[in-house]
């Protein structure tokens, strides 16, 4: 369903909003319970499109899925329907969420062969799927791409460990390496490991099930094979991207916001970042409490060089929420230098900010410097599209802290990754409409 925000904004908001679980979390723990034949319970599962997306597709993979109650699932992964995976169904399926790409490390693992389509066509360039691929292949499985019919296929009789060395620590391939691990003969080392919480979280709900994963958390992961897995419960993370989206929404609406329930402790330097814009917020239990605030002042370096804010693999700071730091340094007081360096064309949404009033200057596709207009010239309301989901937030938030009413059209891109947000913000005093 498409539509479009009608927002009205410039309101001051209060209250309290509780994260979604998170969304990269889920589709790593959903394509984990292909793992066992035992029933695995997963709860705070967010119902949007690209994940429930997902639990369809394990649905016609013939596993038993019982909806307990609201993000509350239950799978039974006992006979799974191979055939599925090598119809035009799955390859129409898989093409289309990014996220399936991880159900190949546990089928593989399970059953000794699984089969793929490229996500997407070949937008995605050579590179990105690549890490997930030689990981599998150094198990041992043998790996062919059918170029015409853009299908991967891989196959291992068994799969042995060994020391993996992965070249970039990307958080998909290293779960994916590590699903297939759990089960292969032998000790795998993957080195370069990804170590977000989410995979943390993978980590740790495997080692329920019964594997035998050490260092968790680390850059390090080593895991000795076990023949089988069993079935456990899990709960996911809060969504931190969500976190950080409400964090910025205080600042630029000037509003009282408590996020519930945030899990201070994954929060890595997410708080901080934010704080470094001059945004105040505290730790109260497991909420972050933001006072009003009429102005927020950007620190400087300590040798009084400009702020410089820029994305790494975690524990830096998430490329997810640049675009919401690059929102709220619109209306600080300084400048900022927002450098994307994990991925090209992130920034180009700034254009709809510049149309708002925004003080920005794009240097190049993966730099823009911002100069605060310190809420002396409130952004102006616009009609705008949502290019993706981080950016569609992004823009979701200008809006709410703009004079005048707003259009963002292309909403199912913001949909996709974030639950009922034009509910919850109406909770807290937004003025927005889906039409």
């Amino acid at each position: 369903m498409s539509g479009s925000f009608l927002i009205k904004g410039g309101k001051k908001l209060q209250g309290e909003i509780t994260p979604q679980g998170a969304k990269n979390e889920a589709l790593q723990i959903l394509c984990a319970v292909l793992l066992t034949d035992e029933e695995v319970r997963v709860k705070n599962i967010p119902d949007i499109h690209d994940v429930n997306r997902l639990i369809e597709i394990l649905g016609d993979f013939g596993v038993k899925i019982t909806k307990n109650s609201n993000g509350d699932y239950s799978f039974k992964a006992g006979a799974v329907n191979f055939d599925y995976m090598k119809s035009e169904d799955f390859k129409q399926d898989g093409a289309k969420l990014r996220g399936s790409i991880m159900l190949l490390g546990p089928i593989l693992a399970r059953y000794g062969e699984a089969y793929m389509p490229t996500p997407g066509g070949d937008k995605i360039g050579r590179r990105r799927l690549d890490t997930h691929f030689q990981g599998l292949v150094e198990l041992g499985a043998e790996f062919h791409y059918d170029e015409k019919e853009f299908f991967y296929t891989l196959k291992a009789k068994e799969l042995h460990g060994k020391f993996i060395l992965l070249e970039e620590a990307s958080v998909t391939g290293t779960a994916n390496v590590v699903m297939a691990a759990v089960l292969a003969n032998g000790k795998t080392r993957i080195y370069n490991a990804a170590c977000e919480p989410y995979l943390q979280q993978l980590c740790k709900m495997l080692n329920r099930m019964g594997a035998n994963i050490s260092g968790i958390g680390s850059n390090l992961l080593t895991i000795e094979g076990v023949s089988s897995l069993h079935g456990t419960e899990h709960t996911m993370l809060p969504d931190m991207v969500e976190i950080g989206s409400w964090i910025g929404l205080a600042a630029m609406t000037k509003s009282e916001i408590t996020i519930k329930n945030v899990n201070w402790s994954q929060l890595g330097v997410i708080p901080n970042t934010f704080r470094k814009l001059g945004i105040q917020l505290e730790q109260k239990g497991d909420d972050i409490y933001i006072p009003a605030q009429d102005n927020y002042k950007i620190q400087k370096f300590i040798d009084g060089s400009i702020l410089t804010v820029s994305d790494a693999p975690w524990p830096g700071f998430t490329p997810d929420l640049l675009s919401i730091i690059l929102v709220v340094a619109t209306q600080a007081k300084g400048t900022v230098l927002i450098h994307q360096k994990m991925f090209e064309s992130r920034l180009f949404f700034v254009d709809k900010l510049i149309d708002m009033g925004a003080q920005i200057i794009l240097c190049d596709p993966h730099r823009a410097t911002v100069v605060g207009l310190n809420h002396e010239y409130p952004l102006r309301g616009t009609t705008m599209i949502s290019p993706d989901i981080r950016a569609g937030n992004a823009l979701l938030i200008a809006a709410l802290s703009a004079e005048g009413t707003s259009t963002i059209h292309n909403i199912e891109q913001i949909d996709r990754g974030y639950e009922n947000i034009d509910g919850r913000l109406k909770a807290i005093g937004a003025d927005i409409e889906r039409i």
